[in-house]
């Protein structure tokens, strides 16, 4: 059941648009930001306030790639693999995190800590090769550095 919160901050975001179906990233991501993840409960009662069937609503979660439609980690790292980074250092980068974290990509860690994701640009180019974490940017990456933004991550 949508909380009092969620219900209110949708309500908020469908003001600023035409049509409730408009709103359907917006209000995906109100429940993300407050559970962490889109259940297929909470995908289909949004759907019932935008008025919209819960494949549609689905369709939408599954284009957009920062909907999490399955459980995550407490942080997500987004590991980009465009050209650029792949040519900056990528793959070594890539193999630093699994070692580490001891898990791929789409996977989270035992604990429930991490998930790893790749992520096919996130426009740093100039900061080549670069992750994401909680919405915070970094790079370029070394092993180093890596160390010291999951010992940040509590």
């Amino acid at each position: 059941m949508l909380s009092h919160e969620e219900i209110e901050e949708i309500t908020e975001a469908l003001t600023h648009c035409e049509r409730k179906q408009a709103a359907g990233v917006d209000a995906l991501k109100v429940v993300q930001r407050h559970r962490g993840w889109v259940s297929d409960e909470a995908l289909a009662e949004v759907a019932d306030v935008l008025e919209m069937s819960p494949a549609e609503l689905d369709s939408v979660a599954t284009f957009y790639s920062l909907i999490f439609r399955r459980k995550v980690g407490r942080h997500v790292i987004l590991l980009c693999d465009s050209v650029s980074c792949w040519v900056m250092g990528y793959e070594s980068i890539f193999d630093i995190l699994k070692r580490k974290l001891g898990i791929g990509f789409g996977e989270t860690t035992q604990d429930g800590r991490f998930t790893l994701l790749p992520h096919p640009c996130l426009g740093a180019c100039e900061r080549a090769p670069a992750m994401m974490v909680d919405n915070e940017l970094y790079g370029p990456l070394d092993e180093g550095l890596i160390d010291k933004i999951l010992s940040a991550c509590n």
